[in-house]
């Protein structure tokens, strides 16, 4: 952090501004932003557990109201674990073969193993393992191991996994069809472009971060390899009991599967079962956005309910964290996963079993606990309970003796490298697509005139803000200002500014600057200059020894001189991975840095709009880089800033989130909070551009500013350009493209300051 930019207090010019009252507090007061969040966070995240009970309130209470709730639920579910494509129907998985390898790769107790395939999504197929009773079949399980453990582990067929730990051949001793898919794994092997940059993020991260974007997830994905399978099931003859088991990730699968999907009879989770609120330190590919606000394990649970649920108390793979970082792979999140206490997992099962027991169906849901909760998954015991619950009389202690293999190999080092790219393919795909699928989300706003585009618009911008964003409601009392004076220049006078927000936690910070020729009465336009990523609102006003002064170049002390005044909040987005954590908590709550940020800027606006010496109808917003995207994302939705400027930041956004073909996109990167759920269908740039309108919007772009090419900067710009005249408001709107980098060049754009804020330029 560049802490040597941090203002200090000068002796004799602490007083505060008038009717303000002293602020006194000293130390990092970004740090203490950030850090009061991160508690705001914690304590909604604990809270979650008893309000979203406000969600399940109706269910339960009779019949018809119970499935109308559990439909609307299972419904929310399918959207944010992003199972929104249509699978591709199939008569019965493909034996995989060739001349040299038969697809039969082993046979053991009554049963055969052999290769197989089964088409899921357009491009997308499962691959893994079938295996197939010689007896009649007495039910069909869909088997899945851990994400690092293959199929060939889990049937015996390879080393790695204990043979008490086996349970897929288990089932299949029992009687039991089995299909064992491959899961996508958690190498970094493949998770990178060899001609941009290879990355350290475990294979799950690097399909999660583009799917994320485009409303999908890794976990969606997987999902309906499950289901799939499940399709093949049901069509089968004669009908027998479906049921779905896993460990590990596999688990997490398999609870997932059969909350959304009730022609799985019983589910069985191993390994995966407990409170969710520390989710945020899980792998970045748990991630679910608003998850928490609804769900927990037990809320899924409860879309099981009164169908049958085993929960088996067992060890969970250590997981300390992504690959280690090497020369030239890096940018993986922070995340582990290791094994919950026993406590943990029997007081979720309490709150699980509740669900059942207000239907009547308590002895459909069974906790077996292997060694205390830390032996291995897959006991004789656990699989004898699931077996009884899909109606099979049967008791399970020990598996038979290995398969016996004929020495071929299923290459699953292949499978997994063909696993992984079908699903970059399919997701690219996607986000090639996402211009068409935003142009179908867009089709109720009408631009033929401005009132109808005003009207047609509101519903948009509360999407965004609700669904996209997240908001806070604010409180309807906030505390008193507090302000000290800390600069002392020729033309003006600077404050720090402190606004208490959300309880003793959350508040909004910054600095303001006061042109010492305000005349008594007088009301002058306000321009809010926003920093960077990482930036300070000192380094907009202040030389320092930092190359931000040339990224900054005092605009906002310059823009005083001119007769503006002038605020420069402090953003959250500072102190490195730590506010990046703090957007991992916040996700699953619905919320996400701009809630907060949104938040503060209301705050800062009410404020601002009081002062005697502002006009609140000419307030205007200037931010660069990360406080261009804040330029795009708060103005559109806070009608009182009067105009919006975006520099060193307007983009393709999709583009340069999630294309993996461009060096630009942030998907080789280590900023991973920049992935935000399903924005790509819904909102680019050029949209929330258009947001503004009939407001004015300006972008400022530098020939030599890597955030991007101009080609797409101008590509993006040229739909705003085009809005503004279908509006006949094109004077609104412009674009200056220099011969500089990732700076504020300040020509244009102070004039379009003057321009459309109303206060005369400066003669010299």
């Amino acid at each position: 952090m560049l802490t040597a930019c941090l203002a200090l207090v000068i002796p004799g010019y602490a007083q505060p501004l008038p009717g303000t009252q002293t602020l006194s507090f000293e130390g990092d007061l970004a740090a203490r932003m950030v850090e009061g969040m991160h508690r705001f966070a914690d304590r909604e995240t604990e809270r979650a557990v008893d309000s979203r009970q406000f969600f399940w309130r109706r269910g339960f209470s009779s019949d018809a109201a119970h499935q109308e709730s559990v439909a609307s639920h299972r419904e929310r579910l399918r959207k944010i674990i992003g199972l929104i494509d249509g699978r591709i129907r199939f008569d019965a998985p493909a034996l995989v073969a060739a001349l040299s390898s038969p697809s039969q790769i082993a046979s053991g107790n009554g049963y055969e193993i052999h290769a197989v395939r089964w088409p899921v999504l357009a491009g997308v197929d499962a691959e893994g393992l079938l295996l197939r009773p010689v007896k009649p079949i007495r039910a069909r399980i869909v088997a899945l191991p851990d994400a690092d453990w293959t199929p060939e582990m889990l049937a015996g067929v390879s080393p790695g996994v204990p043979a008490r730990a086996q349970f897929a051949r288990r089932l299949a001793e029992a009687g039991c069809l089995v299909l064992v898919p491959a899961l996508v794994d958690r190498r970094d092997t493949w998770s990178g472009n060899p001609d941009i940059r290879m990355t350290n993020q475990p294979h799950r991260e690097f399909v999660y971060r583009m799917a994320y974007f485009v409303g999908r997830h890794i976990i969606g994905y997987e999902v309906q390899k499950v289901l799939a399978a499940v399709d093949w099931f049901s069509l089968s003859s004669p009908p027998l009991p479906v049921g779905v088991m896993g460990y590990g990730e596999g688990g997490l699968l398999a609870l997932h599967s059969a909350a959304v999907d009730t022609r799985i009879d019983v589910a069985m989770v191993s390994g995966h079962f407990q409170p969710r609120q520390s989710m945020w330190q899980e792998p970045i590919y748990r991630n679910v956005w608003s998850f928490l606000r609804e769900f927990g394990d037990a809320e899924l649970a409860g879309l099981i309910a009164p169908r049958g649920l085993v929960i088996e108390a067992s060890r969970h793979p250590d997981i300390p964290g992504p690959p280690e970082t090497t020369k030239g792979r890096a940018g993986a999140a922070p995340g582990a996963l290791g094994t919950p206490s026993l406590a943990e997992v029997q007081s979720e099962f309490t709150r699980a079993s509740a669900f059942f027991q207000r239907l009547g169906e308590g002895r459909r849901i069974s906790l077996v606990v292997s060694d205390e909760g830390r032996g291995y998954p897959g006991t004789g015991r656990a699989v004898a309970v699931f077996l009884k619950m899909l109606g099979l009389e049967a008791t399970v202690a020990q598996a038979g003796d290995p398969p016996e293999t004929r020495g071929l190999d299923a290459r699953p080092e292949e499978r997994q490298r063909r696993q992984l790219d079908q699903l970059v393919r399919f997701t690219q795909a996607a986000v090639l697509n996402s211009d068409s699928e935003r142009k179908k989300f867009w089709s109720q706003a009408d631009a033929s005139s401005m009132e109808k585009w005003k009207q047609s618009t509101d519903w948009y911008r509360r999407y965004f803000w609700e669904e996209a964003v997240g908001k806070l409601p604010l409180p309807t009392s906030a505390g008193p200002a507090h302000t000290r004076r800390i600069y002392d220049e020729p033309d003006w006078t600077g404050y720090e500014v402190f606004l208490p927000l959300l309880g003793p936690d959350v508040f909004a910070y910054g600095i303001l600057l006061l042109p010492k020729d305000v005349k008594l009465g007088e009301r002058r336009p306000v321009v809010v200059c926003q920093h960077g990523l990482e930036g300070r609102p000192q380094e907009l006003i202040r030389p320092a020894l930092t190359r931000n002064d040339q990224v900054y170049g005092r605009f906002a002390a310059k823009l005083a001189s001119r007769g503006f005044v002038v605020y420069a909040p402090q953003n959250p987005y500072i102190g490195g991975h730590r506010f990046r954590l703090l957007q991992r908590k916040l996700h699953p709550l619905k919320l996400s840095l701009f809630s907060l940020i949104l938040a503060q800027h209301e705050r800062t606006l009410d404020w601002l709009a009081a002062q005697s010496f502002v006009d609140p109808r000419r307030i205007g917003f200037y931010g660069l880089s990360y406080g261009g995207v804040t330029a795009v994302r708060v103005p559109p939705l806070l009608d009182r800033y009067a105009l919006s400027i975006c520099s060193a930041n307007f983009n393709e956004w999709v583009w340069k989130t999630v294309r993996s073909d461009s060096r630009f996109a942030y998907l080789y990167g280590g900023e991973f909070e920049m992935f935000e759920f399903n924005f790509a269908n819904t909102f680019n740039y050029a949209e929330l551009a258009n947001l503004m309108a009939p407001r004015p919007f300006m972008v400022e772009r530098g020939h030599r500013d890597t955030v991007g090419p101009d080609e797409w900067v101008a590509y993006e710009y040229a739909k705003v350009r085009r809005h503004y005249a279908l509006l006949r408001i094109p004077e609104r709107t412009a674009i200056q493209f220099f011969d500089g980098g990732h700076v504020i060049h300040g020509v244009d754009t102070f004039r379009f300051l003057h321009r459309w804020l109303d206060w005369p330029e400066p003669r010299h």
